[in-house]
């Protein structure tokens, strides 16, 4: 999912891996062929990017890998989009990338729910807070809304629990408290935008609920070890 890893493929658990780079042959821009003097068989792959410093750090927390079997819930979702997306690729009709695309997010997202739910009550993190059918409210409305002034008790409403209840379960699944969550969940907005963007920091900070640069300020020192104008000129300078 997030770091690529080493794999490799049968067709009989007995024969020994050989190692395929010698045999890709590039025959297209987006197709290659592995040219082994065999049987023709046809792998599918795709790849996403995600910019944008948020994203790049609630990825990290996915594994490496996400397995699923053909009796999952999702298998035949994912078989049928598959099947889909063979056939666009082999027919070349008009809206074929957009067809391609479509699909392939319609797995991605199908294979991070079969993550989430694999998770069970031991898992800890962001995801572990989304597929927490209490939390994922909350966690959903925070992100949703930053800038707002949210209020543990608000929070617990979305949850439906009572406002001790919720704020010990936010911190046990997610792990931290969830105005901490709040807070660090802004900080990495605001790094995204001081880093792509060429908003000023009051502009950033009254965007995001802060009612002075300097409040904004100390809270990003506090999350980011760095003061906003010293990232800033940082990521200026690469």
């Amino acid at each position: 999912m997030t770091r690529g890893v080493p794999f490799a493929l049968y067709s009989d658990m007995n024969q020994v891996p050989m190692d395929s780079a010698s045999y890709f042959q590039r025959i297209a821009e987006d197709e290659i062929t592995l040219d082994y003097c065999g049987a023709d068989t046809q792998l599918v792959g795709g790849r996403f990017e995600f910019t944008g410093v948020p994203a790049q750090v609630l990825l990290s927390t996915l594994p490496s890998l996400v397995h699923l079997t053909g009796v999952s819930a999702q298998a035949s979702i994912l078989r049928w989009a598959l099947e889909r997306f063979t056939s666009e690729l082999h027919q070349h009709k008009p809206g074929r990338s957009l067809m391609t695309e479509h699909l392939a997010h319609i797995m991605l997202v199908e294979v991070l729910r079969a993550h989430l739910g694999t998770l069970g009550s031991d898992g800890t993190g962001w995801f572990a807070g989304l597929a927490d059918r209490h939390l994922s409210a909350a966690i959903s409305a925070l992100h949703g809304e930053p800038a707002r002034r949210w209020s543990v008790e608000e929070l617990a409403r979305l949850a439906n629990m009572s406002r001790s209840a919720f704020a010990q379960r936010f911190k046990t699944v997610v792990g931290v408290a969830p105005m901490e969550y709040l807070t660090r969940w802004r900080m990495l907005l605001a790094s995204d935008r001081l880093r792509n963007s060429d908003d000023s920091i009051s502009s950033i900070a009254f965007s995001l609920g802060y009612e002075s640069e300097s409040a904004f300020s100390t809270a990003f020192k506090r999350v980011m070890s760095e003061a906003p104008r010293h990232y800033q000129r940082g990521q200026q300078s690469l």
